[in-house]
This record gives C-alpha cells, structure tokens and sequence, in this order.
C-alpha cells in the first residue's frame, strides 16, 4: 500500500483528498489493462475515465493543476498507458482551453467525456526541443490557410480526433512568427506516415500535412501568439511530467519494500541488511523532495501566478531524474525478476525514460532553470539601481 500521508499537506484541499481517494478505488477495480492492443485500450482508457468523470478537469476555464498532478501521479502508480491516455486529453486541448474561442470549445465537451481523443503537434523531425525553429508552413491564401510539414513523435497519432498544430505563419522571425491551428482527424491533407514504437508501447505517430486547407477560424488564439499558447500549455502541463514520474518511483518503492521484507539473503530479510536499507531509505527521499517539488509547483500555478517556468522545470527535472534511479535501484534489488518481461519493475524501468525526454529533455530544463535564475538576480539588480538613483 502507498503511502498517502502527503495529502495532509499544505498544498491540498478537502478536495483534492476525496479526489485522490476516489480515484484509487476507480484504479484498484479498473487497472491495470491488457495492453496487447494499445491503440484499443487507449481508446477504451479514455472513454472509461470520461464516463466516470476524471477528464471533467482536464479542459475548461480553469484548470487545477494539483487535481491533474494527483490523478498522473495514481494513474501512472497503477498503469503507464493509463496515465499517457488521460494526460494527453489534458495536453492535446489545452491550447483550446487556455485560447480558444467558443466554437472551437465545443470541442472540450467531447474530450472530458471521453468521446474524442486529442492529440499536441508541435516536434518535428529538426525541432524537438527548439520551438522556434518549426519548418511546418501555414500560409494565408485568400480566406484559407494551407498548411504544409512534417511533425513527429506525436502522441495519439493515428488515434486522436483532433490535432493542436504549431505552424510558422510568418508574423515575424523565430518564435514570433509561429501560429496555433485545430486540425480534425478527417481535415483532408493529413496523412499518418508512419507509426513509431518505442521501449514502452505508446500510441505514437509521424503525420504529414500536405497542401492542407484551414479557414481562418482554425487559428486558436490569434495569428503570431503560437510560441506563447504552446508555453503557456507546457507551463501547465510539464509539472503534471513530474507528477507521472512520481507515480513511477513510488510503485517502485512499494514493490521494493515488498521485496525486502519478503526475500531472504544470507539467511536474514534483505530488509535487515544494511545495503538494502540504504538503498530504501535514498528512494524514500527521492519520492518525497520529487513530490515536494511536484506539487509546490503546482500550488503556485493554483495560485494565480500567470508563469510557473522555473518552479514547473525544476519539478519536471527533478522528479524524471530520481524517478530513474528509484526505478534502477528497486530493478536491482529484484535481481533476475527485474529484468523480467511482463514483471511490474520491468515496466516501470521501460516506462520511465521517456519522461525525461518528452516535453522538454532534463538538459533543456537545466538551461530553462538557470536562465531564469540570472533573469531573476538581474531584475533584482535593476531594482536595487533604481532604488539607488531616488
């Protein structure tokens, strides 16, 4: 059983306790799934989880972070595809829900019930991490844009309903010059390339955009605010990365305790051995400062403060990284059965990488987290010059 004595922190509500304890009952009768058929289940995932009501905070005028960071971290303690399948309802309308205009929010009804799957379009083969480097075009033509490009390692992709899509319309250079498009499933020009496999199977795709044609009205927010919308989401997503890691680390834990009191070496518990404790007790506090991180970024988000960067990296950093050596350290204290196939610790290790690549690698975080600090010192100074020269 997991610890939960977390919640009684500040950073929650009544709420967010009955949430957690809800959906746990949800997850222990509903998880895991079989995932030989991954694009069925994720289908079947989403639509189950909309039915009982746990996409309800994942689109709309206000998002609780701490909600979706909660439901990643529990989902992703039970079973990996169920927590890709709900954070990419929230990830995918996002934009939509932070920028949209009233019709293209009609959208949001379908993907908190669980009736549409959605899907963020902003990698492309020479871009990942360099937003402001897209080669996908949108020209204006008239009354219509046509779009034209290449995205890759898109979430959903083949499966997704509707498509948030990054494009260069050419307001300005760089990053000024990138605009936001909703693309349904059935726009024609969209053509699945290729369907990509990874350690851990996802529903993940290639997708072409060939001579697309988009009226005005699919632009979400307003020609030119594309980079902002695509970091004002991650703003509000990348926390919930952490969170999906923490889940990870702390099932890690759990089993690895298990193991420990169950297992005996040299005619003693593994868990009287003091190696092993030594190994418990750094994964105990790998999980608790992640989860400090975690949701102290997500708090500030709740709070009202329009950017969480810094907090918001630092978590994602933190808590993909230490999930990592959790996952590696109870893979170890499994020994053979760790590397198992089908072995609830082999999962979580191939589960585990990918989270420190998708939606910004640890090494851009790092760059995110330090440019931030000397924008910091040098507001700062500026303040202290300006209080100077009165």
């Amino acid at each position: 059983m997991s610890d939960t004595s977390f919640l009684n922190w500040p950073f929650f509500e009544p709420r967010h306790r009955e949430l957690a304890e809800r959906l746990e009952r949800w997850c222990q009768a509903e998880l895991p799934r079989d995932h030989a058929d991954v694009d069925a289940t994720c289908i079947r995932l989403v639509r189950d989880l909309g039915q009982a009501g746990f996409l309800d905070g994942t689109a709309g005028d206000a998002i609780d972070v701490r909600s979706l960071c909660l439901i990643r971290e529990t989902l992703a303690r039970h079973d990996g595809l169920a927590d890709f399948a709900f954070a990419m309802q929230g990830l995918g309308t996002g934009a939509i829900s932070l920028f949209g205009s009233p019709a293209q929010r009609e959208w949001l009804e379908k993907t908190r019930r669980g009736e549409a799957l959605s899907a963020f379009a902003l990698s492309e083969p020479r871009s990942g991490s360099d937003v402001a480097q897209l080669d996908t075009t949108a020209e204006l033509d008239g009354d219509t844009y046509r779009l034209d490009g290449e995205k890759t390692w898109i979430s959903n992709g083949g499966i997704a309903d509707l498509y948030t899509v990054f494009a260069r319309t050419g307001e300005g250079p760089g990053a000024k010059g990138l605009s936001a498009f909703l693309v349904p499933a059935d726009t024609p020009g969209l053509e699945i390339c290729e369907r990509l496999e990874t350690i851990s199977p996802h529903p993940l795709a290639r997708l072409g955009f060939n001579d697309m044609r988009l009226p005005r009205s699919a632009v979400i927010g307003q020609p030119g605010q594309g980079f902002r919308i695509a970091m004002s989401v991650l703003d509000v997503f990348r926390s919930t990365v952490g969170a999906a890691a923490l889940g990870f680390a702390r099932r890690a834990l759990d089993e690895s305790l298990a193991r420990a009191r169950g297992r005996e070496l040299f005619g003693a518990q593994l868990a009287d051995l003091q190696m092993v404790q030594g190994h418990l007790a750094d994964m105990a506090l790998d999980v608790d400062a992640s989860a400090l991180l975690v949701y102290r970024a997500a708090w500030t988000k709740d709070q009202g403060a329009e950017r969480v960067t810094r907090e918001a990296a630092m978590a994602k950093l933190f808590a993909t990284d230490r999930a990592q050596r959790v996952i590696d350290k109870a893979v170890q204290l499994h020994g053979g059965d760790g590397v198992r196939k089908g072995h609830i610790v082999e999962s979580l290790y191939r589960e585990i990488r990918a989270l420190r690549i998708y939606e910004g690698a640890s090494d851009v975080q790092k760059v995110i987290i330090a440019r931030s600090c000397l924008a910091q010192q040098d507001t700062a100074r500026d303040e202290q010059n300006d209080k100077g020269k009165r």
